[in-house]
């Protein structure tokens, strides 16, 4: 991928931890498209959150070098400041991120530390709690909320300084169905509206469907980047680095080719049983 069309990109990124004997990244190159919604996949220890925190300059390169929109990063203060507008980093605990007593005085905060006049704070902030579903939340003590209310506070924090780019660690990890659904419908808002929007996940499931871009890493280096439907055809490479296929794509791939053969391989369940009814249903008699 041309660098000058991606939103972030890393080029031979070295990076360890004090008293580590291995790099947390090591000779990391990869590239995250502009426009897209990317899912980070690895197992613990495999770089996603090292790779975040460099993203927004937290942490800086031993080696290599990070691009932001086609630069390198620099890392003089204000040159950082700019950087943490453009990119924004929602961390996978909400508690590391909300500080202020409610969504709307937290969601405030930020705008007011950049400057913002009274009236367009409460607008941009009315605006954005409006996003994610948290109006009528906005005065309710940040300490009562659930926690998929907290998660979506923290992404709205983040979303108020109108960001290119939004990375998230984990967005979904303990979230009830609803909950999630909730998180995402906010996400795909967000997304619509021409924000990058960058996950790192566990949920092979949740990747599978909703990313149109895929990044795995291990080791701290990227071991494969495609679409869904390409990297998750890759089931060796998978199980080398301790993933696993996502159930769809594991019952897909396991049926015989001359079914699957000239069809589009289903990214949700409504898909894939449409594919298959049609495939089957008519020689079995069976109604899917």
């Amino acid at each position: 991928m041309d660098n000058k069309n991606s939103c972030l990109a890393f080029e031979g990124v070295v990076f360890r931890y004090p008293d580590t004997a291995e790099p947390a990244l090591r000779e990391l190159t990869v590239s995250i498209p502009k426009g897209g919604k990317t899912a980070v996949l690895g197992h613990n220890g495999s770089g996603k959150s090292t790779l975040f925190l460099h993203a927004v300059g937290i942490l800086r390169p031993q080696a290599g070098t990070v691009q932001q929109a086609g630069s390198p990063v620099s890392y003089a203060k204000k040159e950082l400041a700019v950087l943490r507008r453009r990119v924004g980093l929602v961390f996978q605990d909400p508690e590391q991120q909300l500080i202020l007593s409610t969504p709307l005085e937290d969601v405030s905060f930020g705008l007011r530390g950049m400057g913002m006049d009274e009236p367009s704070i409460q607008a941009r902030s009315a605006e954005v709690l409006e996003q994610l579903n948290l109006t009528a939340l906005k005065d309710k003590p940040v300490h009562q909320l659930s926690l998929g209310q907290k998660k979506r506070t923290a992404l709205a924090g983040v979303l108020a300084m109108g960001p290119e780019l939004i990375l998230l660690d984990e967005p979904t990890s303990y979230l009830d169905p609803v909950s999630e659904a909730q998180l995402l419908e906010g996400l795909d808002t967000i997304h619509r509206k021409g924000t990058t929007v960058v996950m790192a996940t566990h949920d092979m499931n949740l990747a599978y469907r909703w990313a149109d871009w895929v990044i795995v890493l291990d080791q701290g280096s990227c071991v494969a980047a495609g679409t869904p439907e390409d990297i998750f055809a890759r089931r060796e490479t998978l199980l080398a680095v301790g993933l696993e296929l996502p159930l769809l794509a594991d019952l897909w791939h396991s049926l015989p080719r001359r079914l699957t053969a000239g069809h589009n391989v289903p990214r949700n369940a409504e898909d894939f049983k449409a594919l298959l009814g049609g495939m089957l249903g008519e020689r079995a008699g069976v109604d899917f």
